[in-house]
Order: C-alpha cells, then sequence, then structure tokens
C-alpha cells in the first residue's frame, strides 16, 4: 500500500475574495488561514503548499472585541537601542489597517519556509477595490 502524494500544481490554484465589512479579525484570520494552508481541500498535506490566494477588501472595516481598539498593542523593533515601538489598534487602523489583517493570519500559519511562503499569497486592500479582477476570485463568506 503506496501512501497518496499529491501534485502542488500552480495552475489548480483558485481565488478568492473576502469582504473584512463587518467581520471579527480573529475568526477572519482563521478563515483565511484555513484556505492559505488548503485546508479546506480534501487533498491537505501538512508540508505542501496546497491552498488558494485570498483577497481581502474593506481591512479598515474590520472588527476587534472587548477593549481590544485600545489595549491590544503591536510591536515592532527597528533593531537598534530603545527601537522598540508600539502601535494600538486603533492607530494601526488608522495608519495601516492591511497590517491588522496580515499580522493576524501570519500568527496562525507555521512558523517555517512554509509559512513564509503562504503569506505571500496573501493580498489585502484598503477599500473595495482590488487589481485582482482578471483572475476572477470567488466571493467567500465568513461567519461573525
Amino acid at each position: 500500500m503506496k501512501t497518496y502524494l499529491p501534485k502542488a500544481d500552480p495552475e489548480q490554484r483558485k481565488w478568492h475574495v473576502i469582504d473584512a465589512n463587518g467581520a471579527v479579525l480573529g475568526r477572519l484570520a482563521a478563515k483565511v488561514a484555513d484556505v492559505l494552508r488548503g485546508k479546506n481541500k480534501p487533498v491537505f498535506t501538512p508540508h505542501l503548499d496546497a491552498g488558494d490566494f485570498v483577497v481581502v477588501i474593506n481591512a479598515e472595516k474590520v472588527l476587534v472585541t472587548g477593549k481590544k481598539e485600545t489595549e491590544k498593542l503591536y510591536m515592532t523593533y527597528s533593531g537598534w537601542k530603545g527601537g522598540e515601538r508600539y502601535r494600538s489598534v486603533a492607530d494601526l487602523r488608522a495608519k495601516q489597517p492591511e497590517r491588522l489583517i496580515t499580522n493576524a493570519v501570519h500568527g496562525m500559519l507555521p512558523k517555517n519556509r512554509l509559512g513564509r511562503r503562504l503569506i505571500t499569497k496573501l493580498k489585502v486592500y484598503r477599500g473595495s477595490a482590488h487589481p485582482h479582477s482578471a483572475q476572477q476570485p470567488a466571493e467567500l463568506k465568513v461567519t461573525s
């Protein structure tokens, strides 16, 4: 008995578009991470990239629950002494709302070469317009 190993064929990858308007950040990120990894397909293999591309629109309208809007902090470090910078969710939403979704999804992917390759298939945009209409992305619903 031989183990079936699916081929990672780039031509079979689909494109999905998700509207983040009114979606809770964690639930949205979990759904996006599953589609990026390919966990929604019957040929899912943990060590292969069998997932699809995901386009997230309306990133600035994603919701967070509780007091996370003011109390949750994101830290970046420049590498220099005293180079730590902390930003709240409200600050990040005002300046770079794409980072909210990208950071949440990145934290749910594997911490290795595969995870770094998977995050490149995520495209996040601030408004409702995106430049990937030529790929004919299918609408994907996220339950709130």
